[in-house]
Order: structure tokens, then sequence, then C-alpha cells
């Protein structure tokens, strides 16, 4: 089936492929534009936890992350300081699979679908455009209190870990520590630097947590796979309303949840299922560019407007003396606390 109208997507990463899949699905034709080269590494938790597994099973996906050999991860603790919460079932398995593989995957499937993907190139056309959808990546975020978000990824061998993921938080970081596939654990953090911190070297360092730290008992005798290493800085975890916005977005370039809620992939995957029926009836001429972008912001505000709400109290509550003061342990050990946050944030 061939489309009177051709949908450009601007980025390839998980929520630009994933847009370009479904459409080329749909018979649309895509071209996909991607600064970069596949396979890559991401700063990313390679976590994908809640709606977007259903997702990947919708977009006929999920059996090429098991082929590609994606792991589950069942269980969760939390460390502050000396204090941790008790390990933790998961509400239902997290997939886990690096973007290295990830990526390649999907472009893969994409170009196996008929689509054009174009890498290491700039687009040229507007990001505003008609037909033109905005995948590419985080928005630039400004100081925080004197400070600016970035965040550092690693994959790691010989790590022993007491759940499937580890989250460890510091009074301004949190890394996360989770297996992967092959057998790898992806070592990935969040950090709020000031510009008088000095970078430690190695680099490496960042993500080794503070001497006498239950994250550096985790990685005291961890080999770490220098390839894989990547870093991005300036992020916003700012939430943004996507009808604010004057470009049709999707993903990360839309806006970020904080990484400590696991949920970031999943809502790459989801903002993709919510823009394919829009722009594939704009392909057809059967809605108007306008309609087509407006129902996409409309449907990715009313799928994210409360997670990220949440979210962002989640991250103050992180960061706020109540972790390390007297309330912590109570904090850590709350089942119903757990249980409102993780619910509330997927």
């Amino acid at each position: 089936m061939s489309s009177s109208k051709p949908i450009t997507i601007i980025g390839g990463g998980l929520a630009g492929l994933t847009l370009g899949i479904g459409l080329r699905q749909q018979g649309v034709s895509v071209v996909v534009w991607e600064a970069a080269g596949y396979p890559r590494h991401r700063v990313c938790g390679e976590f994908i936890s809640g709606n977007g597994q259903a997702a990947l099973e919708r977009f006929g996906l999920r059996a090429l992350f098991d082929e590609a050999g994606a792991v589950p991860a069942r269980t969760v603790t939390f460390f502050c300081g000396p204090h941790r919460s008790p390990v933790r079932r998961l509400p239902a398995p997290a997939l886990c699979l690096s973007r290295h593989s990830m990526d390649a995957l999907l472009a893969r499937e994409f170009r196996r679908l008929g689509g054009d993907l174009r890498e290491n190139a700039r687009c040229r056309p507007a990001p505003s455009g008609e037909g033109v959808v905005l995948a590419a990546g985080r928005r630039a975020g400004t100081r925080e209190n004197g400070r600016r978000w970035f965040g550092l990824k690693v994959h790691a061998a010989n790590v022993c870990l007491s759940a499937d993921l580890e989250m460890h938080v510091s009074p301004a970081s949190y890394v996360g520590v989770n297996r992967i596939d092959h057998g790898e654990t992806n070592v990935c953090g969040l950090f709020a630097a000031r510009r008088r911190d000095a970078a430690p070297d190695p680099k490496f360092e960042w993500l080794r947590g503070t001497p006498g730290s239950a994250l550096r008992e985790r990685l005291g005798e961890a080999r770490f796979d220098g390839r894989s290493f990547c870093s991005v800085a300036g992020l916003s975890l700012e939430p943004q309303r996507a009808v604010q916005r004057q470009e049709c977005c999707i993903g990360d370039a839309l806006t970020m949840i904080p990484p400590v809620t696991g949920n970031g992939m999943s809502m790459a995957f989801e903002s993709a299922e919510i823009a394919v029926g829009p722009l594939a009836a704009y392909s057809r001429g059967e809605a108007g560019w306008t309609q087509a972008r407006k129902s996409i912001a409309n449907g990715c505000d009313a799928c994210f407007a409360r997670r990220l709400a949440w979210a962002r109290l989640l991250q103050w509550l992180l960061f706020s003396p109540l972790l390390r003061g007297p309330c912590g342990p109570l904090l850590l050990n709350s089942d119903a606390l757990w249980s409102w946050m993780f619910s509330r944030t997927r």
C-alpha cells in the first residue's frame, strides 16, 4: 500500500525507530535521520518497566528483544548512605537489554520493512515543518540551584548484586546497577554537578560511589568495558507538556522522566505507539497536519502527565534530607510507599 504523504523522523533512537517501524507496518513512506550510526552505546538504564513492554508486543517486537538476549529483572532494592530497603519483587518483570543491541535490532527491523534510515546525517527539514516528527533525544536543561544534571553509563563484568536492580542514592547523585544481556551489568548514574566540581580521574570514578559505600563495595572488583562508556550533559528534568510545543515531538525530545523511575524507555515506546495512528491518517489524507499533531500531543499529555508529576516528587524525595536522616529507614522499609510511588510512575 502506498501513501500520498511521507513522514520524516528526526532522530533514530528508541522512539524514532519504533515510530518508523509502526508507520511502515501501516504502509507509510518514512525517512529517519540519525546524526550518529549503529550500533552505539547510549546513556540509558537499559531497563524496560511498565506499559512499554505491552507496546512492544503490539508492534510485534518483543520476540526480537528475546532473540537478542534480553533478560528479566524481577527484584529491586534501594541504598541510601547506611540505610537500605528490603529486596522487593517488581509487580511484573522488567526487560533488560543493552542499547547497543536494542538500537541495532530496531534499525534492522525498520530497514527490513522498507524504511529509509540515513545514518551519520543531519536532517535538512525544519523540525516544525509539516510531516516532520522530532525524536532527537533530550531537551537541553538549565542550571537548578547552581547545578546541572549529567548522566554517565558503562558496562561492567564481575559485579555481585543482591537484586536484579540496585539503586544507590547519595546527596548529589543516584546510580542504577542492573543485569543485562551477555552476562554484563549496566552501571548508569545521574549526577548534579556545580561549576567548581572537578571531574575525577579515571572517568569511571563518578560511577564507583564514595569510599565505604555499598556501591563501591559492589563495584570493587568490577571490570569496566571502556568501549561502552558514554555521557550526556545538560539534562532537563522539568516536565514538559506536548500541547505547548510547536513541533510534533515524541520520546525524550518531548520530555524526560527522572531516570530513577526506570520508565524512560517505556515512555519512548508508548509515545511512538500514540503517534502511529494520527500520522498514518495524515499520510493517507484523512487528517490535516495540525489535527494529527494536536492528536499526538493530547495523547502524550493524557498518558504521561500524572506519572511525570509523581516522578518529580520522587526525584525531590531522593535528594531531600528526609531519606538520609532518622526517617530514612522508615521510608525505605515502607511497602506502602514503595507500591504507591512505583504504581504512580508507570
